[in-house]
């Protein structure tokens, strides 16, 4: 081989690595790329809804395990899985074992699940006993619907499922029931924990 055709092909290669070192940076760093939740979006996470701009959580108060208020921001430093369900929501129901499953698998992993009961407060006694029936699920209530008018894009139904990460930042939204004991489930919940 000559001079000419060996240093030709050493700069294809360099360039090649180069080019494959630059996708890899950008997608780490870019919030939608590999770094992000996108491309986690199938079998039982085939809804999710990845934002393609993370954004601040809402600053919503709402009603804590100890009947006090509490903020999303209070558990800034924690991957959130934000479930806003009512007890006369079957397919709310339906899901709330699969989010106890994933409080007991991912706690350990700085991973907190926030169930937020949207039952109006003349009902906060049966949603209370509901969740109870769902350890280690603790009880959370929005019952002036606070979070439906202050999320962006706004709440359409329930359940709905918003994925904050460890900053505080709104990164994907899944609306309606799946089963998040899944292992696409995991997969996007262990991403979120990574962010």
């Amino acid at each position: 081989m000559g001079r000419g055709l060996t240093a030709a092909l050493a700069l294809v290669i360099l360039v090649g690595v180069a080019g494959v070192l630059y996708v890899i940076v950008a997608a780490a760093i870019k919030p939608g790329g590999v770094g992000g939740l996108s491309g986690l979006n199938r079998g039982a996470m085939a809804k999710l809804q990845v934002l393609p701009d993370p954004v601040p959580a809402a600053p919503v108060a709402f009603v804590g395990e100890d009947a006090k208020p509490v903020r999303l921001i209070d558990f800034k430093g924690r991957a959130v899985v934000l479930n806003l369900w009512a007890t006369w929501c079957a397919p709310c129901v339906k899901e709330m074992p699969t989010l106890a499953a994933l409080q007991s698998a991912e706690a350990g992993h700085g991973v907190k699940v926030l169930a937020v009961s949207m039952d109006t407060s003349g009902q906060t006694d049966k949603a209370k006993a509901f969740i109870a029936t769902h350890p280690p699920l603790g009880f959370y209530q929005d019952a002036k619907y606070a979070f439906m008018t202050s999320m962006k894009p706004p709440l359409i139904g329930f359940p709905t499922t918003v994925l904050i990460d460890r900053s505080g930042m709104e990164r994907a939204i899944y609306s309606g029931d799946t089963d998040w004991s899944s292992p696409e489930a995991k997969a996007v919940v262990e991403r979120l924990a990574a962010l």
